[in-house]
C-alpha cells in the first residue's frame, strides 16, 4: 500500500534540500471528474471536478486540475447534480422492511421527506395498537412512539437515503381525539398544539393536513391555524392536501393561502391539480391566485406528481360521514342496509357536498384498482371498477362498498382525474417542486403482492426525461433546481439541495440525453433509467446503476430542532 507522504515532511525535505518548496497536490476522498456539475441554484451547468472529503463537499476544482483522491469516478460527461428530493414521499413504511428505496434510488433520490396528514408518530397505546391491527402486506413492530423517534429508528436501522417528515395534523388529531367528527375543546386543542411543539423540537418540518380524508375533514380552519401556528413558533411551515382538488377546488386554496398569512410562514400545495373534466379551467385561476399571495410577499408554494392519475384509497369514493369513527365503524355501518342505501344515494349525488373521487374520474373504467388485503381479492389487481362491477353484475356504489368489506381495507385505488395540459402548465411554474406521493420499493419480496402508482418508480426520471428534455417545459438547470435547491430553500434543510463547498455530499450523476421512466399503469414496477451513480452523505450507494448496498441515511431535521437551538 502507498503511503501519503505528510505535506509538513515534504516541505521540510524541500527545505533541507535547498529547492523552492512546491505546494502538494491537495488529495480528497473522492474526486468526481468529466461532468458537467449543476449546482442546484438554477445556474447553468459547467466543466468543474467534485471533490468530496467525509460527508461533505470539499471544493469545485477546474476540470482537469491535478487534486488526487483516493477514489476517482469518471462522470464520462453526464450531469453531475445534487442529490433530489421527494417532497412528497410515503416511503414511510416500504423503508422499514427494505431500506435501500431502491425505486427512488434508482432514480436519483437521496432524501425522502414524509408527512402528509399522517405521520408515523406521535402515537399513544390505541394507535400502535390499531396500526399493528390494520396492516396489511408489509408487517412491522412498531418501536417507537414519537416522529422523532421513528426518523431515528430508520436511521439507526439503517436506510439509503436520508429522511425528514412533518408531523401530521391528522395523527395529532387522532392522538387527542380519536377519530369521530368532534371539535376539541380549548384544552384539547392546547395538548394538540403541545404535541406538535413537540415533534417540532424533535426535528419535524412543520405540520401536514390531508383534509379531504377523515377524520382530518372533520378539522375546521381555526384548529389547522392553531397547530400551524404552534409550528411556525420555531419557523415550521405548513402543507396541505386540500379540502378539494375539485368542484371546491379554489375555496380550498383560499384556505390555504389564509393559514399562510395568519402564521407567516410557507404553505404548501401538496400534488397541486384540479379534479375532473368540468374543474380542469380553474388550474390556471389556481396559479393565478398562488402568484397574486406571493405577490403580497407570502410564501405560498406547490408540488407536484407528472401523470394525469392520483392514488389513494377506494374509499374515497365513500362519504366522510360514514367513516367518522374510523375504520371498524365504517365497516360496520356499510353492512347495515338502511345505511348503504343512504352512502350509495350519496354516492350518485354530484351535489353531495364531499369530494367524491369516482364520479370526479368521470367513468369507473378510469378508476382502477391496484392493491388489495385480502388474498382472495389479489386476482382483481390491475382491473377497473367497471371490469369488476360488470363481472359481478352489480353497480359501480355497490363493488366499491363490497371491495371496502370484503378486504377490510381502504383498498388502493388510482383515479384518472386531470389533463395533460393542466399537468405541464403546474409543471412550468417556478415554484413547483416534485414528490411522487408514493413509496420507494423493488419489484421483489413483499412488493410483489401489490401493485402500484408508477410514480412510485418513474416520478423523477419521467420530469427530467418526457417534460425537461423532451416537452422542453423548463431548461434542464431549471429542472435540477426544482429537484434540489427549491425544496431544501422553502423547507430550511441546511446544506442539502447543493453542491457548493460545506454542502453535504449527496451527489446524483445523471445522463439527461438518457434518463427515463419506463413503469406504466400496466406494469408499474418497472425501474427507470439513465442515473449511473448516486452518493448519500459522501457514500456511493448506486455504482453504474445498481445498488451497492449501502445505507448511509440519515434523520434530516427541521428549523426546530432543538439540538440546533443554542441554549
Amino acid at each position: 500500500m502507498r503511503r501519503r507522504v505528510p505535506a509538513v515532511l515534504m516541505l521540510a525535505l524541500a527545505a533541507c534540500s535547498g529547492m523552492p518548496a512546491a505546494a502538494p497536490a491537495p488529495r480528497y476522498d473522492l474526486l468526481i471528474r468529466n461532468g458537467t456539475v449543476y449546482d442546484g441554484s438554477g445556474a447553468p451547468g459547467r466543466r468543474l471536478d467534485v471533490a468530496v472529503q467525509g460527508d461533505r463537499i470539499a471544493a469545485l476544482l477546474p476540470a482537469g486540475g491535478d487534486a488526487q483522491a483516493d477514489r476517482v469516478v469518471d462522470a464520462g460527461g453526464q450531469a453531475v447534480a445534487p442529490g433530489f428530493i421527494n417532497v412528497l414521499s410515503w416511503a414511510t413504511e416500504s423503508l422499514v422492511v427494505d431500506g435501500r428505496g431502491m425505486s427512488d434510488t434508482k432514480q436519483g433520490v437521496t432524501l425522502e421527506i414524509f408527512g402528509e396528514g399522517w405521520s408515523m408518530g406521535p402515537l399513544n397505546d390505541a394507535m400502535k395498537a390499531d396500526a399493528l391491527r390494520r396492516q396489511g402486506d408489509i408487517r412491522y413492530p412498531i418501536e417507537w412512539t414519537s416522529l422523532g423517534e421513528y426518523l431515528e429508528h430508520l436511521e439507526r436501522k439503517g436506510v439509503t437515503p436520508n429522511v425528514a417528515s412533518f408531523v401530521g395534523a391528522t395523527t395529532v388529531r387522532i392522538h387527542e381525539l380519536g377519530e369521530d367528527d368532534v371539535t376539541p375543546s380549548a384544552e384539547q386543542l392546547a395538548r394538540m398544539q403541545d404535541l406538535v411543539r413537540a415533534a417540532m423540537d424533535e426535528g419535524a418540518l412543520g405540520v401536514g393536513g390531508s383534509l379531504i380524508y377523515p377524520p382530518a375533514a372533520f378539522a375546521d380552519t381555526g384548529e389547522l391555524v392553531a397547530l400551524a401556528q404552534a409550528a411556525a413558533e420555531s419557523g415550521g411551515g405548513y402543507v396541505a392536501h386540500m379540502r378539494s382538488e375539485a368542484d371546491r377546488f379554489l375555496e380550498a386554496l383560499d384556505e390555504t393561502i389564509a393559514i399562510a398569512r395568519a402564521t407567516g410562514q410557507r404553505a404548501e400545495v401538496y400534488h397541486l391539480k384540479a379534479a375532473g373534466r368540468d374543474n380542469w379551467p380553474k388550474m390556471a385561476q389556481a396559479i393565478a391566485r398562488i402568484e397574486q399571495a406571493r405577490g403580497e410577499g407570502l410564501a405560498v408554494s406547490a408540488n407536484m406528481y407528472a401523470y394525469v392519475a392520483g392514488a389513494t384509497g377506494l374509499d374515497a369514493a365513500l362519504p366522510p360521514w360514514v367513516q367518522a369513527g374510523g375504520h371498524d365503524a365504517m365497516v360496520a355501518r356499510l353492512r347495515d342496509p338502511s345505511i348503504r342505501a343512504r352512502v350509495i344515494a350519496d354516492m350518485r349525488d354530484p351535489d353531495a357536498g364531499w369530494e367524491n373521487l369516482r364520479l370526479q374520474a368521470g367513468d369507473d373504467s378510469r378508476v382502477l384498482l391496484i392493491g388489495f388485503r385480502n388474498p382472495a381479492l389479489k386476482p382483481l389487481t390491475g382491473r377497473s371498477l367497471a371490469d369488476v362491477a360488470r363481472e359481478r353484475g352489480v353497480t359501480g356504489e355497490d363493488a366499491v362498498i363490497d371491495l371496502v368489506i370484503e378486504d377490510d381495507s381502504r383498498v388502493d385505488t388510482a383515479y384518472f382525474l386531470m389533463s395533460e395540459e393542466n399537468v405541464e402548465l403546474g409543471l412550468r411554474q417556478p415554484w413547483v417542486s416534485l414528490g411522487s406521493d408514493a413509496e420507494s420499493s423493488a419489484p421483489e419480496g413483499v412488493f410483489l403482492l401489490s401493485s402500484t402508482h408508477p410514480r412510485a418508480y418513474g416520478n423523477v426520471a419521467r420530469f427530467l426525461g418526457h417534460y425537461v428534455r423532451d416537452r422542453g417545459l423548463v431548461p434542464l438547470e431549471e429542472g435540477i433546481h426544482r429537484l434540489t435547491g427549491l425544496p431544501a430553500a422553502n423547507w430550511k434543510l441546511e446544506g442539502r439541495g447543493c453542491l457548493q463547498p460545506g454542502c453535504h455530499a449527496d451527489i446524483v450523476v445523471f445522463d439527461p440525453a438518457t434518463i427515463a421512466d419506463h413503469a406504466t399503469f400496466a406494469e408499474p414496477q418497472r425501474y427507470a433509467t439513465g442515473v449511473s451513480q448516486v452518493f448519500v452523505n459522501g457514500v456511493q450507494v448506486l455504482r453504474d446503476g445498481e445498488h451497492t448496498g449501502a445505507t448511509p441515511g440519515r434523520f434530516v431535521r427541521g428549523p426546530g430542532w432543538k439540538g440546533r437551538r443554542s441554549p
